[in-house]
C-alpha cells in the first residue's frame, strides 16, 4: 500500500469525522454534557446515527470480507483487491462526509456554543484522534493491523464527546471550583444583599420575572436572566452582574436530578425561598416523582433565618410539610397565607382580587388566564412580605408583561392571534394554556410536538395532553411524525373528527397548515412546546 492511498483514505475517514463530531458535540451540549442524557439521545435516533454511518459500515464490511478470503484463499485476485481497498475505502469515507453534511444542513433553533468547555474536549479530541491515526500508519505496512486500526476512525466521532468529557473530568472540575469559589466569596462580601431563590417544575420563570417587576417598585434587584439557573449559569451571574448597589438578588435554580438545588443553595446562601410547582417533569432523569420533590425542598432546607413561600395549590407542596417559617398561597380557596378570589378572565386581560388577612385589593393584568394570576399572586405575596404594601403593587402588576414564549399572546394581524407558549411545556402548563385558548371566540388551533423528558409516563401524558385538547380547540396540528401518535390517540378517544387533525413533520410546515386552514376566518394559534434539536 501506497503512502498517497493512506493520505487518500485518512483525508477521507477525518472529512467523515469532523462532520459528524461537530453534529454528536453539538447533542452532547444540548444533553447537558451528561453521558446519560447523550445515550438515551443515542437510543432514540439510532435511525439518523445509521444513515451517517452507512458508507463507512459498508466500507467495513468490504474490507472484513476482502481479508477474510485473503487469509483462506491468498491468490493474486485477492491481493489486487485489497491493493484498492484504500481507494474504495476513501471513495465511501467521501460519500459519506457527503451525506453526513446534508443530514447536518437541517436548520438548528441553537447552534453549538464554541465555550471554554466545548474548545477544551475540542482539543482533547485532536490528541486522540490524532494518536489513533498515529498507529494506524505504525500498521501502514501490515495490512490485517491497518485495516484493523482504521476501521475504527469513523466510530470515534459518536463516542468521542462523551470519552472528551471523560478525559476532561478532573480539569472541568478544577475549572469549576476555581469560578464557584470566587462566586461564594463575592456572595459573602455582600451581607447587605437579600438572596431569594425560586424554583418549581414549571412557573419559576414568569414568577421570577414579575417579582422582578414587582419588587423594582422599591428596591435595586438583579435577576438571573433567562434561564440561567444551572450551577454554572447562576455562577457566571454572580461573577458577571451582582455588586453591592444591589438589594435583592432573584436567583432562580433548576435540576434534573437530587442535589443539583442544594448545589446552588450552597454557594448563594438564598434568605427567603419560593416553591412555584412540583410536577411530572424531567421524569427520564429524577427517576421518581418522590425525587422531585425532595429536591425542590432543597430550596426550603437551605433557608435559615427567612421565610418559604410555598403554592399550596398543588398537592404536593401541601402534603410535603416543613418546619420552616413559611408563607402559602393560592387561588383554589383554601385557607392560605395569600389568596386570589373573584377572578375574571377576557381577551382584554384578567382581573382578580388579592387577600390577605383583613387586607384585600383588586388587580387587573393585561395577562391571561388562572396559571398567571397563580404565578403573580406569589411574586405578590413576596413583594409584601418585603415591605410593599399591596395598593403599591397595582400599578406594577397592571403593566407586567408576558415572559417571551410563556403564554405570550401575539397580535399577527389579518385575523391571526398565537398564543405563544412554546417554552418546555409540562402537564399542567399544557392544561392551562388550552384551557386559556378555549375562551376565545374563533376557530381555535393548537399546534404541538407534545410533551418529552416523562420517563415511562411520556406516552400517557401525551395521550392525556390529546384528550385535554380535543374539549379546547377545532382544529389540532401534531409537529413530528414521532411524537404524534399519543395525541392523536388522545383525540380520537375523546371524539375529535380525524380529519381536524394534522400531523406536520416540522414547525413551518405546521404554521403553514395554520394558516391555511379555513383562511379568512378569526384564527387564535397555541403553539404549545418547541422541542429542541436534540429531540
Amino acid at each position: 500500500m501506497t503512502v498517497f492511498a493512506h493520505i487518500l483514505f485518512f483525508a477521507g475517514v477525518l472529512a467523515n469525522f469532523v462532520i459528524n463530531f461537530i453534529h454528536f458535540m453539538h447533542m452532547f451540549q444540548l444533553n447537558s454534557y451528561s453521558a446519560h442524557e447523550q445515550f438515551e439521545w443515542w437510543k432514540k435516533n439510532r435511525t439518523d446515527m445509521w444513515k451517517r454511518a452507512i458508507f463507512p459500515e459498508l466500507y467495513l464490511v468490504i474490507s472484513a470480507v476482502t481479508a477474510l478470503w485473503a487469509y483462506f484463499e491468498g491468490n493474486t485476485v485477492i491481493w489486487v483487491i485489497c491493493d484498492l481497498l484504500p481507494y474504495i475505502g476513501a471513495a465511501m469515507m467521501f460519500a459519506g462526509a457527503i451525506v453526513s453534511a446534508v443530514l447536518s444542513k437541517k436548520p438548528v433553533k441553537k447552534k453549538l456554543v464554541f465555550t471554554p468547555r466545548v474548545i477544551r474536549m475540542c482539543v482533547t479530541t485532536t490528541v486522540v484522534y490524532g494518536a489513533v491515526c498515529a498507529l494506524s500508519f505504525v500498521f501502514l505496512y501490515h495490512w490485517k493491523l491497518y485495516f484493523a486500526a482504521v476501521t475504527l476512525l469513523p466510530w470515534l466521532c459518536v463516542f468521542m464527546p462523551c470519552l472528551a468529557n471523560f478525559i476532561n473530568k478532573p480539569v472541568e472540575k478544577a475549572v469549576n471550583n476555581y469560578y464557584i469559589n470566587d462566586a461564594k466569596r463575592i456572595i459573602n462580601e455582600l451581607p447587605d444583599t437579600t438572596v431569594i431563590g425560586i424554583t418549581g417544575s414549571y412557573g419559576k420563570t414568569s414568577t421570577k420575572f414579575y417579582l422582578e417587576k414587582l419588587l423594582s417598585a422599591k428596591y435595586n434587584v438583579l435577576m438571573t436572566p433567562g434561564s440561567f439557573n444551572t450551577t454554572m449559569g447562576v455562577v457566571k451571574v454572580v461573577r458577571g452582574s451582582l455588586n453591592a448597589t444591589h438589594q435583592i438578588f432573584l436567583c432562580e435554580m433548576g435540576a434534573k436530578g437530587v442535589g443539583e438545588i442544594k448545589e446552588i443553595c450552597d454557594i448563594v446562601h438564598p434568605k427567603h425561598s419560593i416553591i412555584t410547582s412540583i410536577g411530572e417533569q424531567h421524569l427520564e432523569t429524577f427517576g421518581s416523582v418522590e425525587n422531585i420533590i425532595k429536591t425542590k425542598f432543597e430550596i426550603a432546607d437551605a433557608v435559615t433565618d427567612g421565610t418559604v413561600f410555598l403554592n399550596y395549590d398543588n398537592e404536593f407542596i401541601r402534603e410535603h410539610k416543613i418546619s420552616k417559617d413559611h408563607v402559602t398561597y393560592g387561588i383554589n380557596g383554601g385557607a392560605w397565607d395569600y389568596t386570589a378570589a373573584d377572578i375574571t378572565v377576557t381577551e382584554k386581560g384578567t382581573d382578580f382580587t388579592v387577600h390577605h388577612g383583613n387586607e384585600e385589593q383588586r388587580f387587573h393584568t393585561k395577562l391571561l388566564g388562572e396559571h398567571n394570576v397563580q404565578n403573580i399572586l406569589g411574586a405578590v405575596a413576596v413583594s409584601h412580605e418585603l415591605g410593599i404594601s399591596l395598593e403599591e403593587l397595582v400599578f406594577p402588576v397592571k403593566r407586567l408583561e408576558a415572559v417571551p414564549h410563556r403564554m405570550e399572546i401575539l397580535d399577527k394581524g389579518s385575523g391571526v392571534t398565537i398564543i405563544d407558549d412554546a417554552f418546555n411545556s409540562n402537564p399542567a402548563g399544557a392544561r392551562a394554556a388550552l384551557k386559556t385558548l378555549s375562551m376565545f371566540d374563533a376557530l381555535r388551533i393548537v399546534a404541538t410536538p407534545g410533551m418529552i423528558e416523562l420517563g415511562e409516563r411520556e406516552y400517557q401524558l401525551n395521550k392525556e395532553l390529546g384528550m385535554d385538547a380535543a374539549d379546547c380547540c377545532d382544529i389540532a396540528i401534531l409537529v413530528g411524525e414521532r411524537q404524534a401518535p399519543p395525541i392523536k390517540e388522545g383525540l380520537l378517544a375523546k371524539g375529535f373528527p380525524e380529519n381536524h387533525i394534522i400531523v406536520a413533520k416540522d414547525l413551518n410546515e405546521a404554521m403553514s397548515s395554520a394558516y391555511s386552514v379555513q383562511a379568512g376566518r378569526k384564527r387564535v394559534i397555541l403553539l404549545e412546546n418547541d422541542l429542541p434539536d436534540n429531540f
